[in-house]
């Protein structure tokens, strides 16, 4: 096994690496069996997205094109701003797309209840919301994903993809952080 000076911080493994490797399986072949003959394209999340994406795109082993967006409400906090910001914009014209946005969590639904209207407004087909987190219990928008991983308690939680501070996204499994960490 790998070192890590990151277990210490962790109060408790939420997913195990096995159980998320299973659940992307799944969630990829379900998306396949919808999208196959449509040519979507994968719009990832970034930064929290990108180990999930990567994974989902291989398990749906279908044609699509990627792109990723940039957006910022929670400035390193723990809660959401409620004000979401686009820090890299899509780079491609997605009018008429069939777009699978590509998302880590969601959580109190701002960001993805901004990014879909945004995306639909720049002329998308149809969107369609794929989580591996969802935490209803944070919900401030009414927005729901097409696809989720799994349903996570309203706790602090980190890996594979998700940070805190910009850290943590490296770990191979979910974890809830220890509230001595992000509370300094």
């Amino acid at each position: 096994m790998a070192k890590s000076n990151m277990d210490q911080d962790i109060l408790k493994v939420l997913l195990s690496r096995e159980d998320i490797q299973r659940r992307v399986q799944e969630l990829g072949d379900a998306i396949y069996d919808n999208f196959r003959d449509k040519d979507p394209m994968f719009v990832g999340v970034l930064n929290g997205c990108f180990i999930f994406m990567a994974d989902l795109v291989r398990a749906s082993q279908m044609k699509s094109e990627l792109e990723f967006i940039s957006v910022s409400s929670y400035q390193n906090g723990t809660r959401s701003s409620g004000v979401v910001q686009i820090t890299r914009d899509l780079q491609r014209d997605i009018t008429g797309r069939h777009i699978i946005v590509v998302e880590d969590i969601l959580d109190s639904g701002n960001t993805l209840y901004f990014l879909k209207n945004y995306l639909l407004a720049k002329g998308a087909a149809s969107i369609t919301i794929v989580t591996l987190l969802d935490k209803p219990a944070r919900r401030e928008k009414p927005i729901v994903a097409d696809y989720v991983g799994f349903e996570v308690p309203d706790e602090f939680v980190v890996g594979y993809g998700l940070d805190y501070a910009q850290q943590y996204r490296n770990m191979p499994y979910i974890g809830v952080l220890k509230p001595e960490i992000y509370s300094k």
